[in-house]
């Protein structure tokens, strides 16, 4: 994570955590703290296309969720939207703020994303539930 603090006349009046979308174009996730302690999480994307480092990657959010007063979406991409459901699970309470576009998109984005998620699981839990019955097969013979 980086941190850039932004000073006017040698007091520091914002912090910016860059927590995700670093040393990659995805996973976009940018904390804005005041000097008074407030945050404002900038995106809450999830990563892509990270190889077997994807899920875990999307799991660990880097940050508090129910210390976060707001979020506001860039834009609807699944890459800056959809860790949302996640953000809100582990306890986020806060408003959400976005265009009227933005949301009419995410809406239909975080659907389609949940609905991807539900198949793959199905996928990965076939394949457990094979390799378990290939080690009980090996083990009795």
């Amino acid at each position: 994570m980086s941190v850039i603090k932004l000073k006017m006349n040698y007091l520091c009046i914002m912090q910016i955590h860059f927590i995700g979308a670093t040393e990659t174009v995805t996973g976009s996730k940018h904390l804005l703290e005041t000097a008074s302690g407030f945050k404002v999480l900038l995106d809450c994307g999830l990563y892509q296309g990270m190889g077997k480092d994807t899920e875990p990657m999307n799991r660990n959010l880097g940050l508090i969720p129910s210390d976060i007063n707001a979020v506001i979406l860039s834009h609807a991409h699944i890459d800056h939207s959809g860790n949302l459901p996640l953000l809100v699970k582990e306890g986020f309470l806060g408003s959400i703020f976005c265009t009227p576009q933005t949301l009419e998109l995410v809406e239909v984005l975080l659907y389609d994303s949940a609905k991807i998620h539900e198949s793959d699981i199905k996928y990965v839990n076939k394949r457990r539930a094979w390799a378990r019955f290939i080690d009980a097969f090996i083990y009795i013979n």
